[in-house]
């Protein structure tokens, strides 16, 4: 237990210096409680911590590099991010279960997620029509329960996943494997941005760090590692998603997994998971009776979130909407409106984004 707060920046001067390690900075900090008390220390009283050697002590009274750490304090300023350490209460509570856990964290956006419960949602580069529908489908339904949705800003399944939940105006983490800086791929620097609107970039890697393929493994312990579980909503035999699952299971995280066509490859991998355990979902009931003291809270919140300021009509559209898609034919059955006037009232819902419109004119809460 730190008695003062740790002082980011000294930190990042002792994460310079050449293979220490964060394990190894987690045992110096255990016996000389700040980063500043570890460079004043003597290398007599630095070798006798676990690990430390008299290269790695020498390193150590070296300083660290420090134009580097100057160099980051600017990043960090021009980017508006900001640094989070292991010892900060606003680290994430469930990431320091994991084993080796990051010394610190980089973010931008907003900080207060990382304490708030989320679900992982993971998948293939190149998913299907099947695997978007469900991606956006399920990732709906748990923003809707009031779960912080968390994913990889990576092609396919992660970026329909936090778009999904930008869309919704629901909050969304994005864990990358670059700096909160530069992001891969290019293409979602946009939704990069948006997303630090409502929800946070995180990332263990410094400022100004390109995408590299050792990062994205590192990458994926952390998705797994913040979050109750782990949603693969579709998956090929080799996909990056399922190492994402493979550290949940080691980490002691819920495993869930879509099936689908067994004879489409793309669905190999989560089909394999649901054979070796994972949970079958086929709607978002199917994670959430996992979480049963967290399923009672938020349909209380749900019911207490009932919006304000619907004409007549707007509330008996609304109250025949649930979190599945209805058709609108049903819709005009059920609420003896017409076709028009239906259709004029999901518009309104829309604009007041209390309904959101899938494929084949079918209707369903945000």
């Amino acid at each position: 237990m730190q008695s003062q707060p740790i002082n980011p920046f000294e930190l990042i001067r002792l994460c310079s210096i050449s293979g220490i390690g964060s394990q190894r900075i987690r045992n110096l900090l255990r016996r000389f409680h700040s980063p500043e008390a570890v460079f004043r220390a003597s290398v007599r009283e630095l070798v006798e911590v676990e690990g430390i050697d008299k290269t790695l002590a020498g390193g150590i009274k070296r300083g660290g590099d420090l134009h580097f750490v100057k160099e980051q304090e600017q990043l960090l300023k021009r980017g508006s991010a900001q640094i989070i350490t292991f010892w900060d209460a606003a680290y994430p509570f469930l990431l320091k279960k994991i084993c080796d856990p990051p010394i610190v964290l980089y973010l931008r956006g907003r900080s207060d997620l990382l304490m708030d419960p989320g679900i992982a949602v993971v998948g293939t580069r190149a998913p299907t029509s099947y695997g978007k529908w469900m991606t956006e489908h399920l990732t709906r339904e748990l923003a809707a329960f009031h779960l912080v949705i968390t994913s990889g800003l990576a092609r396919g399944i992660d970026t329909i996943t936090h778009q999904t939940a930008v869309n919704g105006g629901w909050r969304t983490i994005a864990v990358l494997g670059s700096g909160v800086d530069h992001i891969y791929p290019e293409e979602n620097n946009r939704l990069a941005e948006k997303i630090t609107e409502s929800g946070a970039l995180v990332s263990e890697f410094p400022m100004g760090s390109k995408p590299d393929a050792a990062h994205f493994p590192r990458r994926n312990r952390i998705i797994s590692g913040m979050t109750l579980g782990v949603l693969v909503v579709e998956a090929g035999k080799k996909s990056g998603a399922l190492i994402t699952s493979d550290f949940a299971l080691e980490q002691g995280r819920e495993v869930f997994a879509v099936p689908g066509n067994v004879n489409n490859p793309k669905s190999c991998g989560c089909n394999t998971l649901i054979q070796q355990g994972a949970k079958l979902v086929m709607k978002v009931e199917d994670i959430l009776e996992e979480f049963p003291q967290l399923c009672r809270l938020s349909q209380e919140q749900k019911k207490s979130n009932f919006p304000d300021g619907l004409s007549e009509k707007e509330t008996l559209v609304y109250n025949h909407l649930s979190f599945e898609p209805q058709h609108i034919d049903r819709i005009t059955l059920e609420t003896g409106l017409s076709v028009a006037e239906t259709l004029s009232v999901l518009l309104n819902l829309e604009l007041k984004n209390l309904v959101f419109q899938t494929a084949g004119k079918q209707f369903i809460r945000q």
